[in-house]
Parts: structure tokens; sequence; C-alpha cells
């Protein structure tokens, strides 16, 4: 089948949007590998309740940091499940929590202030890794009682990080959707209850 010419330059035309967020955000070329990922995680028992502790890995991208530095707030949200597991169907969902974490810069202060929007607690580093360390270490957080586990059946545990982009100030999102300096999210992080 042989196109016409408008038909070739409609292709042509339709080819040119899609491939100009390539072109004009050069950061799309792989530059930068920003990540973050879930690094170790346990729980451990602790009187009635079983509590986690994991440490995260986070590497903004230079646009992230950019970003930050100029004001903008970035949040993540801190997902945890325990699943039961079934041997015949999908698993069984116990408990499923999350809370979120805010960083933002304040240029006046000339400091980082981490905020958990869960709890209303606040913190203020004098450099971004030292916000980020904060970030990547959660200890003694409480999971789920130990009365809520059947002993005679097998446990799964689970924490994922998304960072979340529908909270970027509009002019910022269709950018945040396709570039990969704003792939700041992590995948599950499984692994075995232990008793």
């Amino acid at each position: 089948m042989r196109l016409s010419l408008n038909a070739k330059s409609l292709i042509l035309g339709v080819l040119m949007v899609f491939l100009m967020p390539v072109c004009a955000y050069p950061e799309i070329s792989g530059s930068d590998t920003p990540d973050v990922k879930v690094l170790t995680a346990e729980t451990i028992l602790s009187g009635n309740d079983y509590i986690l502790n994991a440490n995260i890995d986070f590497q903004l991208s230079h646009k992230a940091t950019e970003a930050l530095r100029n004001g903008v707030p970035l949040f993540w949200t801190y997902q945890f499940k325990v699943e039961e597991q079934n041997n015949l169907l999908w698993n069984t969902t116990l408990i499923e929590k999350s809370f979120m974490y805010r960083i933002q810069y304040h240029a006046l202060l000339n400091m980082y202030r981490v905020r958990n929007e869960s709890y209303g607690t606040v913190e203020n580093f004098s450099t971004l890794q030292a916000a980020l360390d904060m970030l990547s270490t959660l200890q003694d957080f409480h999971l789920i009682e130990k009365a809520s586990i059947d002993e005679n059946k097998n446990h799964v545990v689970g924490i994922k990080i998304t960072f979340e982009r529908d909270a970027l100030p509009l002019p910022l999102r269709p950018v945040a959707y396709l570039s990969p300096q704003w792939y700041l999210s992590s995948d599950w992080y499984l692994w075995p209850l232990k008793k």
C-alpha cells in the first residue's frame, strides 16, 4: 500500500509531536540514573507487636534535586502490607498501612525540612544528604499485632516507596510522567514473616 504525500506528512507530524518531549528534555537520554529501592527490610517480634526495620536507598536525579533546590516539595508514600498465604487462591491481606513524607528546601533558612504528613512530625537538616539519610532509615515501625497472625499459616510482608508525581506543581507533572529523571519509586520488597 502506497501512502500519499499528505499521509506521509501527517505521519511525520504525529511522530514529531511524540518525539518533541524526548528532544526538548535531554535528561531522557539516560545520562542520570535516579533510583529508589529498598535495600533491606526485616520484621522482629517485640512484645505483642511485630515491628519493621528497613534501609532504603534514595538516588535523586539532577532534575529532582534542582526542583527541590528551587523550593518544590517532593513527596513519597511508604506502603506496608502483611498477607496470609493461601494454597488455592490469592493471598489474604491482613493489614495495609501507609504514611507520607515531604521533603522541602527553605532557601531563607538554608535548610531541608522533612515532614511526616501522616503524623505531623518535622525534622530540619543542613544538607540534602542528611535529609535523605533520615528518609532512608525506618526503625521500630509497629506493623501488626501478634494476635492477628495465625501461627499455622505462612505470611509475607511487603514494603514499597512511591514517589507522588501528582503532588508536583501542575507545570512539572507532564514532564514527571515522561522523563526517567522522575521515576523515583521502588518496587515491592517482599519477605517471609518469621514467627
